[in-house]
This record gives C-alpha cells, sequence and structure tokens, in this order.
C-alpha cells in the first residue's frame, strides 16, 4: 500500500477512542544551557529533540502536538523557535535544534541565581506569546480559544531551588492558559556546591511545592531517559471524561460498573509514512514478502528473518507484540527434493521442541538485504514455539515506537467492600478452561450479507432491456403485419437497381443467444418448403415473388 491510500485511509481506518486527543495543549520547551554542565548535556539534550521531532511530524492521525516553542537560556534568554505548527515543519524544527547545539559549553557565569532569574523570565514571556498567538491565529476558532499550554524547563541545577524561584515569582502572574508547568532536573556530577539548601530552606521549598502548577522530575543524563519524557507529548492529555466502562454482572438491575482511562503503549507503525520493513501488515503472506523486482511473472524471494537472541518466554510483555501473528509451518515447496525436505523437517522439529521444552522465544530481525526497497528500517519479530509442530510469529515494536508507561507493582490492598463486589459479580460468570473463537459470534455474516444486499441495484437492468426484446420476437405475426412487411420488401425491390431472388431457404440460426430468442426451430420442416409455405388467399406467382424478395432481404 503507497503512501497515499495509506494517508487516504487511514484516519478513517483507525479506531480512536471517543476523545480523539481535542484537548491536546500547546508545548514550549526551555533548555538551560549554562556551563559547565551544558558541555556534558549539550549533545544528550539535543540527540533526544532531533529523535523525538523525526518522529513527532511523521506520525500520521489526530493532531497531538498543536504548537511547539523553544527557548534557550545561555547568557541571556533568547527565543530560538516561536509557536509554530509541529506537523510538516520537520526542517524548520531540526535548524533549531542545531541551533541550541551550537550554544557554547565553557566559560562561566555570574551565579545560579541569575540563571533562575532568566528560567522565570522564559516562562513569563512563552505565556504572554502564547496569548499573542492565540488572540491573532485563533480569533473566531472555539478549538483555539480552549487550548492552553505546558511549560517543560530542563535544567541541571537542583530542581527544588527552581520550583521554589518560579513558583514564588509567578504566584502574582495570571496563569489561566498555563496547564502545567514541569521541571525536569538532569542529574549529573557538576559543582553546584555553592547552592546545596539547608534542611531548613528544603523544609519551606516543600511547603512551596503544594501548589499545582509546578512539578519537579529528575531523569539521568542519557538520549533514552530525555527522548521518554518528551514522548509523553504523544499521549492522549484530555482527562475530561473515561474512556471505557467495564460492566460487571450484579444481582441487581443495574450492572456494576468500572470507569477506565485508556492509554497507548506504543506509536502504531501504520500511522508513519514509508515503513514497510516495520512489519505493519501481517494480515497475509502476500503482505509479508518482498515485492520481486523485474517481470510479474517472477516469484518473489523467500523473507530472511535471522535470530538475533534467545528470551525467556515469561519475560515477554504482551504489550510490545502488535499485527495480526502469522503461523509457521515446514515448507512444502515442490521444487525440493525428497533428501533436502525431509532435513529441513527434521531441523524445523528440533528447533520447535528445543524452545518449547526449554520455555524460551526466538527473537528475530529481518534481513534489509532481503527487504523491498531497502530503506534500511529493519524489523523484529518473536518466534513461539507451540506443541504442534509450528511455530507463531509476530512483530515486536522498536525503541522508536514505545510510548512511556509508568506501571509500578501496586501496594495497595482493596477495601473489603470491594472485594466483595467484584467476586460476587464474576462468580455469576461462566468459567471455560481454554478460549474456544468458534463460540464467540460477531453477527458479522448478517451484517455482511445486509450490506451487501444494500449495496446491489433495486432492479435487474440486464433483463429488463432483454425482456421487450423477447416479446417483441415471440409476438405472433398477424394478417395486417405481414401484409405490411411484403409491401415494404416490394418497395425495397423496386428502388433498387440490382435484383436478386434467392431460391434456397435461409438456414436456421446456430448461435445459443438467437436460438434462445426465437425458440427452437420447428420440427419435420422440408429444406426446400419455404417458398411455398404461404398458401390460401393469395396467387402462387405474387407469393413466389414475395417469398424470394424476402429471403433477399434475409440474405442482403
Amino acid at each position: 500500500m503507497d503512501n497515499r491510500s495509506r494517508q487516504a485511509g487511514s484516519s478513517s481506518n483507525l479506531v480512536y477512542w471517543a476523545s480523539s486527543f481535542p484537548r491536546q495543549p500547546a508545548r514550549v520547551l526551555v533548555v538551560e544551557a549554562l556551563p559547565p554542565a551544558w558541555a556534558d548535556t549539550c549533545a544528550v539534550i539535543c540527540d533526544a529533540m532531533d529523535n523525538f521531532l523525526s518522529l513527532a511530524c511523521n506520525v500520521d492521525g489526530p493532531c497531538r502536538i498543536p504548537l511547539l516553542s523553544l527557548y534557550a537560556i545561555s547568557r541571556q534568554q533568547e527565543c530560538l523557535l516561536p509557536f509554530v505548527k509541529v506537523r510538516g515543519n520537520l526542517a524548520r524544527l531540526l535548524s533549531c535544534v542545531d541551533e541550541l547545539r551550537s550554544i557554547p559549553g565553557e566559560g562561566c557565569i555570574r551565579g545560579v541565581s541569575r540563571a533562575g532569574e532568566l528560567l522565570q523570565q522564559a516562562v513569563l514571556d512563552s505565556l504572554q506569546q502564547f496569548k499573542q498567538y492565540i488572540r491573532h491565529t485563533g480569533a473566531g476558532s472555539q478549538a483555539w480559544s480552549n487550548l492552553s499550554v505546558e511549560v517543560t524547563v530542563v535544567t541541571s541545577q537542583f530542581g527544588r531551588a527552581i520550583v521554589r524561584q518560579l513558583e514564588t515569582g509567578l504566584k502574582d502572574t495570571d496563569l489561566v492558559s498555563l496547564r502545567r508547568l514541569l521541571v525536569l532536573q538532569i542529574d549529573g556530577a557538576w559543582d553546584w556546591a555553592q547552592e546545596i539548601p539547608s534542611p531548613e530552606a528544603a523544609q519551606s521549598e516543600d511547603s512551596l511545592m503544594l501548589g499545582t502548577e509546578v512539578e519537579l522530575q529528575r531523569v539521568e543524563n542519557s538520549v533514552l531517559a530525555i527522548e521518554t519524557v518528551l514522548k509523553v507529548w504523544l499521549q492522549e492529555q484530555g482527562g475530561d471524561r473515561e474512556h471505557l466502562h467495564l460492566l460487571l454482572p450484579s444481582d441487581n438491575p443495574n450492572p456494576v460498573c468500572v470507569k477506565c482511562d485508556m492509554q497507548e503503549r506504543l506509536i502504531s507503525p501504520a500511522l508513519i509514512p514509508l515503513t514497510p520493513n516495520l512489519g505493519v501488515k501481517t494480515e497475509s503472506i502476500r503482505d509479508f514478502l518482498p515485492v520481486a523486482k523485474g517481470s510479474t511473472n517472477q516469484s518473489s524471494a523467500p523473507q530472511k528473518l535471522k535470530a538475533i537472541k534467545t528470551l525467556r518466554a515469561d519475560g515477554v510483555c504482551e504489550s510490545v507484540l502488535y499485527g495480526l501473528p502469522l503461523v509457521i509451518r515446514p515448507t512444502t515447496c515442490w521444487q525440493l527434493d525428497w533428501d533436502e525436505m525431509e532435513a529441513n523437517h527434521h531441523l524445523f522439529l528440533a528447533l520447535c521442541h528445543t524452545l518449547r521444552t526449554q520455555e524460551l522465544f526466538l527473537l528475530l530481525q529481518a534481513d534489509p538485504s532481503s527487504a523491498a526497497g531497502a530503506s534500511g528500517v529493519n524489523s523484529h519479530y518473536l518466534l513461539q514455539p507451540s506443541m504442534s509442530l509450528s511455530f507463531l510469529l509476530k512483530p515486536v515494536a522498536s525503541r522508536e515506537l514505545m510510548l512511556p508507561s509508568s506501571m509500578p507493582v501496586s501496594a495497595q490492598d482493596p477495601s473489603p467492600d470491594a472485594m466483595q463486589t467484584v467476586q460476587g459479580c464474576l462468580s455469576q460468570l461462566d468459567e471455560e478452561l481454554v478460549l474456544n473463537p468458534l463460540a464467540l459470534c460477531s453477527n458479522l455474516y448478517q451484517h455482511l450479507r445486509s450490506r451487501g444486499l444494500l449495496s446491489q441495484p433495486r432492479y435487474p437492468y440486464r433483463v429488463q432491456s432483454a425482456a421487450p426484446h423477447r416479446e417483441q420476437l415471440h409476438t405472433p405475426e398477424g394478417p395486417k403485419n405481414r401484409a405490411a412487411r411484403q409491401l415494404q420488401n416490394l418497395g425495397r425491390q423496386h428502388g433498387s437497381h440490382s435484383k436478386v431472388k434467392a431460391t434456397v431457404a435461409p438456414l436456421p440460426p446456430s448461435t445459443s443467444s438467437f436460438s434462445s430468442f426465437l425458440g427452437p426451430p420447428p420440427s419435420k420442416r422440408p429444406a426446400l418448403s419455404f417458398l411455398s409455405s404461404r398458401r390460401r388467399r393469395r396467387p402462387t406467382q405474387p407469393d413466389d415473388e414475395d417469398g424470394d424478395d424476402d429471403s433477399a432481404a434475409r440474405m442482403q
């Protein structure tokens, strides 16, 4: 499927929940580029931004980041990027990252307090810029008027001190449009000893952090950690209403309702353009195999998957698998000789038996040389053995597609009342030892039948067009019609210069279509008695001439 057809059908075919990202906020990123820490954090932050923006600008579907602005804090505050739309602006965004990368990491600053003032000034300036943008661009638009903004401050200083400065400086500011202010502290071994707060100051800072406007998050100085924080922007940020209701049976007329929210675990590869090698299409064997080059009659080469690791079966999370599975069996290709086919069968059996007995899965990587297009994008698959002589092949999500998901093990026990309610609901359900999909009915057949009948034409146009012709051919010829036809033939005969008479009766038609209209010919009919068939009430000579003329007309 090419990019145009994918873009045309992806937005309508993919399933999103009811919200469909209607409340995504605009984003402001304020990066602190102060020495000496900037020499160590520059490459990490800029590489993470390059990776994230490359993905965010190419994700299809609903808009996840409506607007983005970038500030840099070095010896002064600088707005590298005013508010712009993210989708379709990859070149401009990457150029701003290059400009951020060019800020020198050596030198000295007057003091950390001065840096805190610059961060506070950048936040205030971004809020003012956002209000002006909405006032001029979104005038009269309800969607733009409801848009809010989130500000992320990336710093290498102690986060508590930055949070305290921001809360103190923003307490008298209009923060109606500000949904969230996040201080992202990058941990490192930099010399900020002169700014370590005392225990008393730290206690007062904890009291200031009770506000809902400023949050603190600490991450390590790595590309993956910062990239994960930025990918939160791609997730749904609504929260206006719940996404899902789980209905459990109850003794009461109304079922027990458990209200839930849904969250994407990864970016669907179907939303990424030009990614045929990510294992997106696993619906059929033809979708999986590479496209043959050259002649259309030439068969495609087999796909090559290289085993790179063995995995413990209990160490694989189902949330990182996607797509439809394919069943893998030993080949029965007729082009192989019997010895090779038998040896291959034993190898397949040994691999399946070994993985099953040791409870292992096989991690596979597609060979780029065997992939169509040679785009350089690698896909990974998981091979699961089964009790029968077969494997199950499923695509595995890669790092680029993974979205952050915090799922810690809960140490909180449910209340006794809730436990009693849920146990009572579950006791009313039938328990099955094995999942049998053949016992599940979705009413798909009935839907397809009704849809197919509605899409067909209401009247059989072909049958109606042939019916009048059939009735006309089967209509018996009366005396008046026969006399009119004879006069017409006589006029045509006198008007022509060549008078040719046929004395041989025409052969009966041989085509099935003509015989279907005229019906079967009469039985026991003399071959040369056609000229004398017109009898009674007419002389012989005129009758012969009429018969000859009629035969001549048919011969012509």
